[in-house]
């Protein structure tokens, strides 16, 4: 049995370990809510533009503007990777990049990395060629600074460097819960089945000015929604590991304050007994 100087020691350092996973249980906590409050009220907003222009691409023409439904032969792919700057999150991190492999594994087609995020970035860096790295992005996470990477993304798609853009994140569902979504960023998706919604549009002031107009305005949102979702569920996984990590500390710090009281209460006996031993002696 470890002494009790040992025993004292390691309470203190878990003591210490359990003020600083508490600490960021609180600060993820007041970040989650701000986070959470923003992709709650965009997520409306952005799924109904993406029904727009789902529908919308149904009657585009490449001449009409329609370049990025464009549906070409893939020799070359983009996968937009997001992760988290920072790690003690749990699985967060892992969940996308264990996807991304899969993706990456069950398709041959020759695939550069967009890293958004450093984590994404750190890991892909020697095993698949990463052409950029957009780290920073969270450090102010703005409407105008994603519209800077969704624009970049949509030129490398409108030149033909690339045949499909994909997009690994996680998706915001609770505190406790975030779900790895791959969705396609470009070309667009139009929607399945019966198309015939899209007659209903009124094209004004013409369908070429819609096109060039409105659906780089939605690329632009959709990106922005799969940050800010990341974002929040980033927030969302640090205060879950955080109060878990708090939790077992608790626990183990409760068995040790157990064992260093039975050592104690064991070193206090053996000195009672060498004390009436020896007394015994003397009398003797």
């Amino acid at each position: 049995m470890a002494n009790l100087k040992e025993i004292r020691n390691r309470i203190a350092s878990i003591g210490s370990t359990m003020q600083i996973t508490s600490a960021m249980k609180m600060v993820s906590a007041a970040k989650l809510k701000k986070a959470q409050d923003a992709i709650t009220a965009m997520r409306p907003y952005a799924n109904k533009l993406t029904e727009l222009l789902q529908n919308l691409s149904a009657s585009l023409d490449e001449n009409a503007g329609g370049v990025y439904a464009k549906q070409r032969e893939v020799q070359k792919k983009l996968v937009v990777v997001v992760t988290s700057n920072r790690g003690l999150c749990g699985a967060f991190n892992a969940n996308v990049l264990k996807e991304t492999v899969q993706l990456l594994s069950k398709d041959t087609t020759p695939t550069d990395i967009y890293a958004i995020g450093k984590k994404a970035n750190d890991y892909f860096v020697n095993k698949q060629h990463v052409i950029e790295n957009k780290s920073s992005i969270f450090d102010d996470l703005t409407f105008d600074a994603t519209a800077a990477i969704a624009e970049e993304l949509m030129a490398l798609f409108a030149d033909g460097t690339y045949d499909k853009i994909d997009i690994v994140y996680n998706k915001f569902k609770n505190a406790a819960t975030q779900i790895v979504m791959h969705e396609q960023f470009l070309p667009i998706v139009p929607l399945e089945g019966d198309q015939s919604g899209s007659q209903d549009y009124i094209f004004e002031p013409s369908k070429i000015e819609i096109v060039q107009g409105l659906i780089p305005k939605m690329l632009k949102t959709q990106l922005y929604k799969s940050l800010r979702d990341s974002f929040a569920a980033e927030h969302g996984a640090r205060m879950t590991a955080m109060h878990k990590a708090t939790d077992n500390a608790t626990e183990l710090r409760d068995e040790l304050k157990l064992t260093y009281n039975k050592a104690r209460q064991a070193a206090i006996t053996n000195e009672i007994l060498e004390i009436v031993g020896g007394a015994e002696a003397l009398n003797g």
